[in-house]
Protein backbone atom coordinates (compact mmCIF):
# COMPACT_ATOMS: atom_id res chain seq x y z
CA UNK A 1 0.00 0.00 0.00
CA UNK A 2 3.15 2.70 0.82
CA UNK A 3 4.96 1.55 -2.23
CA UNK A 4 5.95 4.90 -4.54
CA UNK A 5 3.92 7.11 -1.57
CA UNK A 6 5.29 10.03 -0.99
CA UNK A 7 2.69 11.22 1.50
CA UNK A 8 0.06 10.30 3.34
CA UNK A 9 -3.22 12.27 3.76
CA UNK A 10 -5.70 11.85 6.51
CA UNK A 11 -9.63 13.15 6.88
CA UNK A 12 -9.72 13.62 10.68
CA UNK A 13 -13.19 12.46 11.80
CA UNK A 14 -14.04 8.66 12.22
CA UNK A 15 -10.90 8.47 10.06
CA UNK A 16 -8.04 9.37 13.14
CA UNK A 17 -10.47 10.20 15.42
CA UNK A 18 -13.72 8.82 17.24
CA UNK A 19 -15.60 11.54 16.84
CA UNK A 20 -18.38 10.83 14.53
CA UNK A 21 -21.10 10.68 17.87
CA UNK A 22 -19.99 14.59 18.89
CA UNK A 23 -21.18 16.01 16.30
CA UNK A 24 -24.75 13.53 16.94
CA UNK A 25 -25.14 14.81 20.25
CA UNK A 26 -24.07 18.65 19.28
CA UNK A 27 -26.95 18.35 16.58
CA UNK A 28 -29.05 16.82 19.23
CA UNK A 29 -28.80 19.66 21.47
CA UNK A 30 -28.97 22.09 18.79
CA UNK A 31 -32.03 20.74 17.23
CA UNK A 32 -33.95 20.77 20.67
CA UNK A 33 -32.41 24.43 21.61
CA UNK A 34 -34.31 25.51 18.18
CA UNK A 35 -36.92 23.37 18.24
CA UNK A 36 -35.89 21.85 14.80
CA UNK A 37 -37.12 19.10 13.05
CA UNK A 38 -34.66 17.82 10.23
CA UNK A 39 -36.52 17.24 6.57
CA UNK A 40 -36.19 14.02 4.72
CA UNK A 41 -32.28 13.55 3.12
CA UNK A 42 -31.40 15.77 5.37
CA UNK A 43 -28.34 14.41 6.79
CA UNK A 44 -27.21 12.99 3.65
CA UNK A 45 -26.97 16.61 2.38
CA UNK A 46 -24.46 17.51 5.01
CA UNK A 47 -21.57 14.41 4.60
CA UNK A 48 -18.45 16.23 3.46
CA UNK A 49 -19.65 19.84 3.67
CA UNK A 50 -17.10 22.38 5.09
CA UNK A 51 -18.50 23.67 8.94
CA UNK A 52 -18.85 26.90 6.61
CA UNK A 53 -21.44 25.09 4.38
CA UNK A 54 -23.36 23.11 6.76
CA UNK A 55 -24.15 26.09 8.84
CA UNK A 56 -25.44 27.65 5.66
CA UNK A 57 -27.39 24.33 4.68
CA UNK A 58 -29.22 25.04 8.21
CA UNK A 59 -29.74 28.33 7.71
CA UNK A 60 -31.50 27.07 4.39
CA UNK A 61 -33.23 24.58 5.71
CA UNK A 62 -34.48 26.23 8.64
CA UNK A 63 -35.85 29.91 8.85
CA UNK A 64 -36.36 29.91 12.41
CA UNK A 65 -32.66 29.98 13.18
CA UNK A 66 -32.24 33.15 14.41
CA UNK A 67 -28.09 33.91 13.35
CA UNK A 68 -25.84 33.43 10.70
CA UNK A 69 -23.23 31.16 9.59
CA UNK A 70 -20.49 31.96 11.26
CA UNK A 71 -22.80 32.57 14.58
CA UNK A 72 -24.09 28.87 13.95
CA UNK A 73 -20.35 27.91 13.56
CA UNK A 74 -19.23 29.28 16.65
CA UNK A 75 -22.20 28.08 18.41
CA UNK A 76 -21.25 24.44 17.43
CA UNK A 77 -17.54 24.99 18.09
CA UNK A 78 -18.18 25.88 21.97
CA UNK A 79 -20.48 22.77 22.28
CA UNK A 80 -17.79 20.66 21.00
CA UNK A 81 -14.62 21.77 21.76
CA UNK A 82 -14.43 20.42 25.47
CA UNK A 83 -15.07 16.41 23.91
CA UNK A 84 -12.36 17.07 21.56
CA UNK A 85 -10.07 17.79 24.25
CA UNK A 86 -11.23 15.40 26.62
CA UNK A 87 -13.68 12.65 24.82
CA UNK A 88 -12.53 12.19 21.69
CA UNK A 89 -10.18 8.89 21.52
CA UNK A 90 -7.64 7.98 18.62
CA UNK A 91 -9.03 4.78 16.04
CA UNK A 92 -6.99 1.95 16.96
CA UNK A 93 -3.53 1.72 15.09
CA UNK A 94 -3.02 5.56 14.74
CA UNK A 95 -0.21 6.15 16.66
CA UNK A 96 1.85 3.16 15.58
CA UNK A 97 1.14 4.39 12.21
CA UNK A 98 2.15 7.93 12.11
CA UNK A 99 5.82 6.75 13.88
CA UNK A 100 6.06 3.95 11.06
CA UNK A 101 5.58 6.65 8.66
CA UNK A 102 8.01 9.42 10.11
CA UNK A 103 10.64 6.27 10.23
CA UNK A 104 9.71 5.65 6.13
CA UNK A 105 9.88 9.60 5.42
CA UNK A 106 6.88 9.79 4.09
CA UNK A 107 5.04 13.14 4.94
CA UNK A 108 1.97 13.78 6.17
CA UNK A 109 -0.97 16.07 6.13
CA UNK A 110 -4.70 16.47 7.12
CA UNK A 111 -7.69 17.39 4.64
CA UNK A 112 -10.65 17.55 7.09
CA UNK A 113 -14.11 19.42 6.83
CA UNK A 114 -13.57 20.34 10.45
CA UNK A 115 -12.62 23.30 11.54
CA UNK A 116 -8.60 23.94 12.84
CA UNK A 117 -9.49 24.81 16.09
CA UNK A 118 -10.57 20.88 16.96
CA UNK A 119 -8.36 19.43 14.88
CA UNK A 120 -5.86 21.52 16.72
CA UNK A 121 -7.52 20.74 19.89
CA UNK A 122 -7.45 16.76 19.05
CA UNK A 123 -4.18 16.45 18.04
CA UNK A 124 -2.80 17.88 20.80
CA UNK A 125 -4.74 16.48 23.39
CA UNK A 126 -3.01 12.82 22.17
CA UNK A 127 0.19 14.45 22.09
CA UNK A 128 0.44 13.55 17.55
CA UNK A 129 0.66 16.93 16.52
CA UNK A 130 4.07 16.53 15.98
CA UNK A 131 3.14 13.93 13.03
CA UNK A 132 1.77 16.34 10.74
CA UNK A 133 3.33 18.51 8.48
CA UNK A 134 0.23 20.16 7.21
CA UNK A 135 -3.36 20.44 8.33
CA UNK A 136 -6.09 21.89 5.62
CA UNK A 137 -9.33 22.23 6.11
CA UNK A 138 -12.47 22.42 3.47
CA UNK A 139 -12.66 26.38 5.25
CA UNK A 140 -9.73 26.97 3.51
CA UNK A 141 -10.90 26.02 -0.16
CA UNK A 142 -13.80 26.89 -2.56
CA UNK A 143 -15.59 24.07 -1.86
CA UNK A 144 -15.78 20.85 0.32
CA UNK A 145 -15.93 17.30 -0.17
CA UNK A 146 -16.55 15.45 -2.53
CA UNK A 147 -14.88 18.33 -4.40
CA UNK A 148 -11.06 17.56 -4.72
CA UNK A 149 -10.04 21.33 -3.64
CA UNK A 150 -9.12 20.48 0.02
CA UNK A 151 -6.76 17.45 -0.98
CA UNK A 152 -5.45 19.02 -3.73
CA UNK A 153 -4.58 21.90 -0.99
CA UNK A 154 -3.01 19.48 1.30
CA UNK A 155 -0.59 17.82 -2.10
CA UNK A 156 0.43 21.47 -2.96
CA UNK A 157 1.61 22.33 0.65
CA UNK A 158 3.57 19.14 1.13
CA UNK A 159 5.14 19.66 -2.03
CA UNK A 160 3.87 16.20 -3.58
CA UNK A 161 2.11 15.23 -6.50
CA UNK A 162 -1.27 13.71 -6.06
CA UNK A 163 -0.83 10.58 -7.90
CA UNK A 164 2.03 10.32 -5.12
CA UNK A 165 -0.01 10.79 -2.11
CA UNK A 166 -2.43 7.87 -0.65
CA UNK A 167 -5.54 8.76 1.30
CA UNK A 168 -7.26 7.53 4.21
CA UNK A 169 -11.24 8.07 4.65
CA UNK A 170 -14.17 7.29 6.33
CA UNK A 171 -17.17 8.42 4.27
CA UNK A 172 -18.02 7.96 0.41
CA UNK A 173 -18.13 12.07 -0.29
CA UNK A 174 -14.32 12.11 1.61
CA UNK A 175 -13.61 8.93 -0.57
CA UNK A 176 -14.88 10.75 -3.89
CA UNK A 177 -12.91 13.71 -3.17
CA UNK A 178 -9.87 11.68 -3.38
CA UNK A 179 -10.31 10.03 -5.92
CA UNK A 180 -11.03 13.13 -7.75
CA UNK A 181 -7.89 14.61 -7.13
CA UNK A 182 -6.22 11.59 -8.61
CA UNK A 183 -5.00 9.98 -5.35
CA UNK A 184 -5.13 6.42 -4.19
CA UNK A 185 -7.89 6.04 -1.19
CA UNK A 186 -7.67 3.65 1.53
CA UNK A 187 -11.35 3.74 3.09
CA UNK A 188 -11.50 3.05 7.32
CA UNK A 189 -14.12 1.52 8.77
CA UNK A 190 -15.96 3.45 11.65
CA UNK A 191 -19.17 2.78 13.13
CA UNK A 192 -20.96 5.80 11.85
CA UNK A 193 -20.80 4.60 8.35
CA UNK A 194 -21.57 1.20 8.74
CA UNK A 195 -24.47 1.00 6.78
CA UNK A 196 -22.33 2.38 3.99
CA UNK A 197 -19.58 -0.12 4.06
CA UNK A 198 -20.13 -1.60 0.87
CA UNK A 199 -20.14 1.51 -1.20
CA UNK A 200 -16.84 2.27 0.44
CA UNK A 201 -15.51 -0.86 -0.29
CA UNK A 202 -16.51 -0.45 -4.30
CA UNK A 203 -15.27 3.35 -4.55
CA UNK A 204 -11.86 2.56 -2.44
CA UNK A 205 -8.88 0.66 -3.79
CA UNK A 206 -8.21 -0.54 -0.16
CA UNK A 207 -10.45 -1.18 3.00
CA UNK A 208 -9.21 -1.37 6.68
CA UNK A 209 -11.20 -2.29 9.86
CA UNK A 210 -7.76 -0.67 11.91
CA UNK A 211 -4.16 0.66 10.95
CA UNK A 212 -2.70 -2.24 12.37
CA UNK A 213 -4.09 -4.26 9.24
CA UNK A 214 -1.09 -2.18 7.84
CA UNK A 215 1.66 -2.78 10.14
CA UNK A 216 1.17 -6.03 10.37
CA UNK A 217 1.54 -6.84 6.33
CA UNK A 218 -1.96 -7.24 5.37
CA UNK A 219 -1.65 -4.78 2.98
CA UNK A 220 1.49 -4.63 1.36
Amino acid sequence: MLRQTEAVIFDLDGTLVDSMWVWQAVDVDYMEKYKLTEPEGFYEGIEGKSMREVAEYYLDCFSEIPSTAEAVQEEWIAMAIEKYRTQVPLKSGVKEFLMHLKQQGIRVGIATSNVRELAEAVLESHGIAQYFDVICTACDVKAGKPSPDVYLKAAEELKVSPKACLVFEDVPNGIEAGRRAGMRVCAVEDSYTQEQREKKQQLADYYIQDYFEILDGVYV
